[in-house]
């Protein structure tokens, strides 16, 4: 669920700094280890390193290429090195990169970096994370790299009208009349954890259509680096209407359950973010987002197991091309009846995903595969291999369109045309 915001990410964690490098009291030096201890938890919760750590490179050092709608941009070293890191900003200078989207010199970032989000962040938790990126993070020297966007595109100062008309400053306050459990995943679902940044769909200038459970367009699905961040409200066929708290607590612990299994973006957060948070914390978010009303969704009737058709269908030799490439590439892990084997190997009959009108996703990771779940240390034993080099376009539109039919899932077709957008955009990523 890290995508094009992960720029602001770098943003806020600045901001954070900046809080922290104000003078510790007395008192405070003398549990600075137990605040820097509880700005790493919240930096875990936040997923900042995922962003800011490009591939083979050093953490929190940034580089890693994001993409958005106006070209590449990079995300920036949020290490203390003075130079070209963070380790100048005040504590002050901090929480504005992180709330507002502003730079120690004053030039805005692009909402890639999920500002809207850490707005929310409240002023303890703010002061902890920059005690962490100033004392708790080993300063890297990098430059940062200027982003892929040419003239006029690249001028920031649009970027504070965007604010002006888009940006909530306010911090989270509890909700009265809601227990202790559901403030608790509401402030960690819309602050730190910024899941709509990838989970709620974008107007035409980028903009989140909601930030909180008041709109509903929260939540409820959106595309962002090529991948569709799924609907998280309690929509039956395409959300969580059918997965338990426990499915959701088990899903955020270990990217995996009955119902899903983590992939694409999805797969940096539970590694590097939600497997670490507490017990606690996880169920907090579960018992919110369990709490959101349906929203979004296929317009289909509620989704019900029928594997009849798809069985005759995959019988040797099987009927259609879509078929005949699902028999020979994905059965022995899927299964003829659709239900893989859960949690291992993800089901693919009544998958939320599959429900998605958008199959953006499916053709991703067929063509791309995904990265290992990392779990505890332990990598997943059967990751989602690429097949770019194997099938062509027909092919995978075949085989997706094959899956999104198959089993009651009653899906519409993909066109070959889908599959060569997202080969080239998705190449030109690598």
């Amino acid at each position: 669920m890290k995508f094009a915001l992960r720029p602001f990410a770098a943003a806020f964690l600045a901001a954070n700094v900046a809080l922290a490098a104000a003078p510790l009291t007395a008192h405070a030096d003398a549990s600075s280890d137990a605040l820097v201890a509880r700005g790493a938890y919240l930096a875990k919760a936040g997923d900042c390193i995922a962003c800011h750590s490009a591939p083979r490179g050093k953490p929190m050092a940034g580089g890693l290429p994001m993409t958005t709608p106006l070209g590449a941009i990079y995300t920036t070293n949020i290490t203390p090195d003075p130079d070209t890191g963070i380790g100048r900003y005040s504590e002050e200078d901090f929480a504005r990169a992180l709330r507002e989207g502003v730079a120690k010199d004053g030039h805005n970032l692009y909402p890639a970096m999920p500002y809207p989000s850490y707005a929310k962040i409240n002023d303890e938790d703010m002061h902890a994370l920059y005690a962490y990126f100033m004392h708790g993070v080993t300063p890297v020297k990098q430059a940062n790299r200027a982003a892929d966007i040419k003239w006029p595109l690249n001028m920031r100062w649009p970027l504070k009208l965007w604010n002006a008309v888009f940006l909530d400053k306010g911090v989270y306050k509890d909700k009265a009349g809601k227990d202790v459990a559901w403030n608790r995943g509401a402030y960690l679902t819309q602050g730190l954890g910024h899941c709509g940044a990838c989970h709620t769909p974008r107007g035409i200038a980028f903009q989140e259509k909601g930030l909180d459970e008041s709109s509903t367009a929260y939540l409820t699905g959106g595309v962002l680096d090529n991948w569709f961040g799924s609907n998280l409200t309690g929509e039956h066929n395409t959300g969580l209407g059918r997965w338990s708290e426990q499915d959701l607590v088990a899903f955020l612990k270990t990217g995996a359950n009955a119902h899903a299994t983590a992939f694409g973006s999805m797969t940096s957060v539970v590694n590097n973010s939600t497997q670490m948070l507490t017990d606690q914390d996880v169920t907090a978010m579960a018992h919110y987002l369990k709490s959101l009303p349906a929203a979004g969704g296929n317009g289909n009737a509620p989704y019900s197991y029928d594997s009849k058709a798809t069985k005759v269908s995959l019988t040797r030799p099987a009927s259609d091309s879509g078929a005949r490439v699902y028999a020979a590439f994905c059965m022995h892990c899927h299964g003829i009846d659709g239900r893989g084997f859960a949690p291992m190997l993800s089901p693919l009959a009544g998958n939320p995903n599959l429900l998605e009108k958008d199959p953006s996703s499916l053709i991703n990771v067929t063509l791309n595969g995904t990265e290992n779940l990392v779990i505890q240390g332990v990598p997943a034993p059967y990751p989602m291999p690429r097949y770019a080099p194997v099938l062509n376009d027909q092919q995978i539109a075949d085989v997706v369109t094959f899956i999104r039919g198959a089993w009651n899932n009653n899906m519409p077709a993909v066109q070959p045309e889908d599959v060569a957008k997202m080969r080239k955009a998705t190449q030109a990523a690598r």
